[in-house]
């Protein structure tokens, strides 16, 4: 007969998370054809408890209401639940990890390293919950609990369980993005970023871009103790989609500046490349079949189109103070984003603006005023939906489920697509 399992739920920031649930748990949850009857009664008793938490129908779960989660198309019919809560004892210990890995004896680059990484500096922290939910997405058991500790080893140690090699993703892709802001926030000589200082601003332009070299130098390291030649070639092919991207904005010719095909492209380089290939990269890690490692891809990719369509609009309909970085940025840096292209449809002023990349005395305010006197944030904001939408139906073309933590966890990335939509800063 099998023990009682125990189960504990910890309460973070007013939302449910699912510490320590277990591993007896899961036997109980999917071994139903050797159990006694009471071991099935109790299997009855705690999938649903599980799966009531996880969607925000039970007393102790605290999600928020579900006006702020509910899908804007009529596919998913199961009610609310809060991707980041059922990911974020993992995410804790891979953050800390992650601050610990970046450690040396040279202190002014081990602060610059780590400015992006502090507590309460990291962020939304999104790629790496995605990652570990698709980590969770297709694996057979919960995560035992030592995998939710903080691994100690050193940044080069190759891992030799799966589920740590797939949290070294989720390390190798935050440093990535963060190297990528730091370097674009030279580039774009930014003051601020995440409601701090920019680190240029705060450190100056050199060690600003060295730390982003480190944080590449580090990440390479962590990727390269994998052992995996096609994960590490996914990564390193991110890293030069991103010089690519940043090649692009910065070399575009003016026909090429109108054009939407242009933008998306640049688009993928910039923000989605990192999204994709990462979440191919766990599904790899994870021995599953080819056609789940490619749907894991699809959905990276249309989520971070998504992604950065939103903050285009963001750019336009947000304070400062909500962004944590200036409004209306693009269109001062000569960015030209997809609100613009739909208003310059209607306002063929725009044209030229656009083309001199904004240059002149009065373009923004102009270029801003027009954006509000067209449908293009409503254009842009279906565009991101569209791609929401087709990320959420790649969930479901995934192999069956191989246990009821997998299935909660295929729900919540499906939520993740609402998240980024309906998101505001």
């Amino acid at each position: 007969m099998h023990p009682a399992p125990v189960i504990r739920f910890c309460s973070f920031a007013g939302s449910a998370s699912f510490h320590g649930i277990s591993y007896l748990l899961q036997l109980a949850l999917q071994q139903p054809n050797d159990q006694p009857a009471a071991c099935k009664a109790f299997q009855s008793q705690w999938q649903s408890a599980l799966s009531q938490a996880c969607w925000g129908m039970h007393p102790f779960s605290t999600s928020p209401s579900a006006n702020q989660y509910v899908q804007s198309w009529d596919d998913d019919k199961q009610g609310p639940m809060d991707p980041f809560a059922i990911a974020e004892p993992e995410i804790d210990s891979i953050s800390e990890r992650l601050r610990q890995s970046l450690l040396t004896d040279i202190p002014a680059l081990g602060k610059a390293a780590e400015y992006f990484f502090q507590i309460g500096a990291e962020g939304k922290r999104l790629r790496p919950t995605m990652l570990v939910l698709m980590a969770s997405a297709f694996s057979a058991v919960l995560p035992s609990s030592h995998l939710l500790k903080v691994d100690q080893s050193p940044v080069n140690h190759h891992p030799l369980e799966p589920r740590r090699r797939q949290q070294r993703i989720a390390e190798i892709t935050e440093m990535i993005h963060v190297a990528s802001l730091l370097h674009d926030d030279v580039i774009d000589n930014a003051e601020t970023r995440r409601g701090l200082k920019a680190l240029n601003s705060a450190m100056g332009n050199k060690i600003a871009i060295l730390a982003g070299d480190f944080l590449l130098a580090r990440a390479s390291v962590s990727l390269a103790s994998l052992r995996n030649t096609e994960v590490i070639e996914l990564l390193s092919q991110v890293i030069e989609h991103l010089v690519s991207g940043e090649i692009l904005q910065m070399t575009s010719q003016p026909e090429e500046l109108l054009s939407i095909d242009h933008y998306v492209k640049k688009t993928f380089y910039k923000t989605a490349s990192l999204m994709a290939n990462s979440c191919k990269a766990v599904a790899i890690l994870g021995g599953q079949p080819r056609e789940d490692c490619e749907l894991a891809w699809e959905y990276g990719r249309h989520l971070g189109l998504a992604f950065q369509f939103i903050d285009d609009v963001l750019d336009f309909t947000s304070s400062s103070g909500e962004l944590g970085k200036p409004n209306l940025n693009d269109i001062k840096s000569g960015v030209v984003t997809a609100p613009v292209l739909y208003a310059a449809e209607k306002h063929p002023e725009l044209i030229d603006m656009i083309q001199r990349k904004f240059k002149a005395d009065g373009d923004v305010s102009r270029a801003n005023e027009l954006v509000f006197d067209s449908n293009g944030i409503e254009r842009t904001r279906e565009m991101a939906k569209k791609h929401c939408t087709l990320a959420a139906q790649t969930i479901s073309k995934f192999s069956e489920p191989q246990s009821v933590h997998a299935e909660i966890c295929r729900r919540a990335l499906t939520q993740i697509t609402n998240k980024v939509l309906t998101r505001s800063k």
